[in-house]
């Protein structure tokens, strides 16, 4: 026979209270871990990725600092702002015991809203995958209400030149944006009427694009390729074939086939880009040629396949 040190109603309470004491030890344990930081573990990487900016966008701000300042930063009507601002030396409304540097308005992790209704290569509300940077300065373009019959005289643009100093900031901010996003290829730094434009014209036809090329930032074309198409074209290319070309390049521009409102704006915005000269809103044999020429040097994939874009030359 076995006789047992203690009652059975003596254990049997022991086990309660060790079962209780137990799932009290574990609630408070579940409950440190749901309060407590959560275990994240990052040894494992996708290569499925890549970054979220894709573009770089310039515009002009068309007013002084001071008013600048105020409508990228205030509260108001327009609600606007840029990741950053790049002051005038010159400009009286600047302090003049400052020396003159890059403003950020908003850190490039967020999204600043510069860009509004816009478009570039296969993305639209670009205001989530560009850094938009504004330069102060007080230039604007109109288009005459009622157009004149002749091409070329219905867009005035009064755009002072650009700060020298302005500029040297600028490349420099440049080159630091794109050394930190590679995503970013010369053909995704664009004007603001790049991306937009049947509605903005800035930072209008006297921005130094070849000169800011000049120095391995953004797009530009080579003179020997211009020369090339310059010479040989036989005629000018059909509607639809341009309207392909500027959408290949990266312009948010839709085929239909004919010379429309929405090609004339595409085609007012590229000339303001690449050909300054000629900011008319109508085909020409050398808007073409820089066209076909940036083509060839970016995207030389559009000029072969049943797709070509290639042209006949003589």
């Amino acid at each position: 026979m076995v006789y047992l040190s203690k009652p059975l109603s003596a254990l049997f309470a022991y086990q309660t209270m060790y079962l209780l004491l137990v799932m009290l030890l574990a609630m408070l344990l579940q409950s440190c871990s749901q309060s407590g930081p959560v275990l994240i573990n990052t040894e494992h990487q996708s290569v499925n990725r890549n970054e979220r900016v894709r573009l770089l966008v310039l515009h002009y701000t068309a007013i002084n600092w001071e008013r600048s300042l105020k409508a990228l930063t205030q509260p108001g009507a327009t609600a606007v702002s840029a990741h950053y601002l790049i002051p005038e030396s010159f400009d009286p409304t600047y302090p003049a015991d400052k020396q003159l540097q890059v403003y950020q308005l908003v850190p490039e992790t967020q999204r600043a809203w510069h860009a509004g209704a816009s478009r570039w290569e296969d993305r639209s509300a670009l205001n989530d995958q560009s850094i938009g940077i504004e330069l102060v300065n007080l230039g604007w373009c109109h288009q005459r209400t009622v157009p004149f019959a002749e091409p070329g005289n219905n867009e005035l643009c009064l755009t002072p030149d650009f700060d020298p100093a302005q500029l040297q900031l600028l490349t420099k901010l440049l080159k630091d944006i794109l050394a930190r996003n590679p995503e970013i290829s010369p053909t995704r730094v664009v004007a603001h009427s790049d991306i937009a434009p049947s509605r903005k014209q800035d930072p209008g036809p006297r921005f130094p694009w070849q000169w800011l090329a000049n120095q391995g930032i953004g797009a530009w074309y080579d003179n020997q390729t211009l020369l090339k198409y310059w010479q040989g074209i036989k005629a000018i290319p059909d509607a639809r074939m341009v309207q392909r070309a500027l959408q290949r390049y990266g312009y948010g521009i839709g085929v239909t086939g004919e010379w429309d409102a929405q090609s004339r704006d595409v085609l007012l915005a590229f000339q303001r880009h690449f050909v300054p000269n000629r900011v008319s809103g109508e085909l020409d044999a050398e808007t073409v040629a820089v066209l076909w020429a940036l083509l060839e040097k970016y995207f030389p994939d559009s000029l072969s396949g049943p797709e070509s874009l290639a042209l006949t030359l003589e």
